[in-house]
């Protein structure tokens, strides 16, 4: 199994309710096991500049790559690209 984890940091942090509906869509391409867009509640004590994480999980490394190509992908890649300061990723087996 891997681990699908993205880290967003937001150009205006007010816009975070309406970029997570965005990033929601992700949820709607299939092959994740399981799939969750949630706001970081910004609760450490070293570091919050995180503001939105997407976690997901897919059976195998090419069932990531499938969900990459979704033109749905695409289409929420194109509308959250330019209002994100930063994006970090880590996919990792489990």
């Amino acid at each position: 199994m891997i681990r699908h984890i993205v880290f967003f940091t937001l150009k205006d942090p007010r816009e975070a309710a309406e970029i997570t509906a965005h990033l929601k869509r992700l949820g709607t391409i299939p092959g994740s096991t399981l799939f969750e867009v949630t706001p970081n509640h910004k609760a450490d004590l070293f570091g919050n500049e995180i503001d939105i994480v997407v976690y997901a999980e897919f059976p195998d490394i090419e069932a990531l790559h499938a969900y990459k190509r979704h033109p749905t992908y695409m289409d929420v890649t194109n509308t959250v690209r330019p209002r994100r300061e930063l994006r970090f990723a880590a996919d990792v087996e489990a």
